[in-house]
């Protein structure tokens, strides 16, 4: 019998805390298991900010998706978010050793190994060193060198950081929960799993995955990340000018941008009535839709433009396969037109693909990274997990203890 691995995705978002667990036959499709969605709290713009309420968050997303699998959870790929993420582009070089000059793995992580050695102030880690090509002997392109001859091996690499601290109070509060950080992933490399075609890559695509309030941006040229960045905007931005102008509460202008996103934005804004709302059951029965509608467009234009400057500065010229959005922010935004109006680029909505299981769970744009997190796990192990030191002491007793208190839960 084939042996399962399980492997868990733990997306810690500012709206939202999405855990996804999934099993892996030894040859076989990521079969998702166990999912769960919970309100996130004591995150802002993908930052902690109260350990305490981010702790409550993580362990009620990740207890109720451990009793649909049936499984208790001891490590976990974690995504990272928020203004801090930076990249930049590195290059590599070693002289190739071993018998007959052939290219082992060995030596593929010699070079990778060489190309992190980057100058980076001392509050900021290396998340990823994502190779995005090699050269062996002068003749490049080469996608993967291993078996090849040579004596000399270059490779270019898209390095992707982050604030130490953001990162260590982040994996401390996964820790407290008893879950070990088997790796800490980008938000929007993740994603990029889950939705990215090969083709989309190979063309050059940017990634834009929006958010509660961040919209993280991934470009691609030739199959492979060049450019990573996150702008501190996302759908909350867009329920917070409604409050403001109506001056209403944040719930219910949630629930006006629903019905007017739904609507589409171009019908909303050629009317010069008011719409009613009185089946949203708020204290206001009626609102006036152009004013709404502008309110909307204004703001979902301003994240559209700021991703046009990010493509700017990425320097990769044109990208033939557009813009692939996805995050939870893309059904209440009319993002087509704006982005064909501002950026003059194909757009599509990216919906997670590459997994088997509990689909109809899944399927959402919004639960893109947490499903990209169980995907680049099942591509990444068994390499060397992302390690915290500081915060591994506790780890075997909370385990023990979540594991009683998860056994008692099925007792009558």
């Amino acid at each position: 019998m084939a042996k399962e691995r399980i492997i868990t995705g733990i997306d810690v978002g500012t709206s939202k805390v999405a855990t996804v667990i999934a099993t892996i036959p030894e040859e076989g499709k990521v079969a998702v298991v166990g999912f769960s969605t919970v309100p996130s709290k004591g995150i802002k713009k993908g930052v902690v900010v109260d350990i305490d309420e981010a702790v409550e968050s993580i362990a009620s997303s990740l207890e109720a998706a451990e009793r649909m699998a049936g499984y208790s959870v001891q490590s976990a790929f974690v995504s990272v978010d928020g203004k801090h993420i930076s990249s930049l582009n590195s290059h590599g070089v070693v002289a190739v050793g071993g018998e007959g000059s052939e290219i082992s793995e060995d030596d593929v992580d010699r070079v990778t190994e060489a190309a992190r050695a980057v100058s980076l102030p001392s509050s900021r880690e290396i998340i990823h060193v994502l190779p995005r090509g090699f050269t062996v002997d002068s003749q490049d392109g080469i996608k993967d060198p291993v078996g090849m001859s040579g004596v000399r091996m270059e490779v270019e690499t898209n390095i992707i950081s982050g604030s130490t601290t953001v990162m260590r109070n982040l994996v401390k509060c996964v820790q407290q929960v008893g879950v070990n950080v088997e790796d800490l992933v980008f938000g929007g490399l993740a994603s990029a799993e889950a939705v990215l075609s090969d083709t989309e890559r190979e063309l050059g695509c940017a990634l834009v995955d929006i958010g509660g309030e961040t919209t993280q941006i991934l470009i691609f040229t030739g199959g492979s990340p060049v450019y990573a960045s996150v702008v501190p905007y996302g759908g909350q931005s867009i329920t917070n000018d409604l409050a403001v102008g109506l001056r209403i509460s944040l719930e219910d202008a949630e629930k006006i941008k629903q019905k007017f996103s739904a609507g589409g934005m171009k019908e909303a804004r050629d009317k010069k009535d008011e719409v009613d709302i009185s089946d949203l059951g708020l204290e206001i029965q009626s609102v006036p839709s152009s004013f709404v509608a502008n309110i909307i467009e204004a703001r979902i234009s301003e994240i559209v433009s700021m991703v046009g400057l990010e493509i700017k500065n990425s320097a990769q010229g044109e990208l033939p396969a557009g813009l692939i959005v996805t995050g939870g922010a893309v059904h209440s935004l009319g993002l087509k037109d704006i982005v064909k109006k501002h950026l003059k680029l194909p757009i599509r909505l990216g919906h997670p693909k590459g997994v088997s299981g509990l689909m109809d769970d899944v399927s959402d744009p919004a639960h893109a990274t947490a499903v990209g997190l169980v995907l680049y796990g099942s591509y990444s192990a068994p390499k060397e997990s992302f390690k915290m030191p500081a915060f591994n002491t506790k780890g075997v007793s909370n385990i023990f203890g979540r594991v009683v208190e998860w056994g008692k839960s099925f007792l009558p």
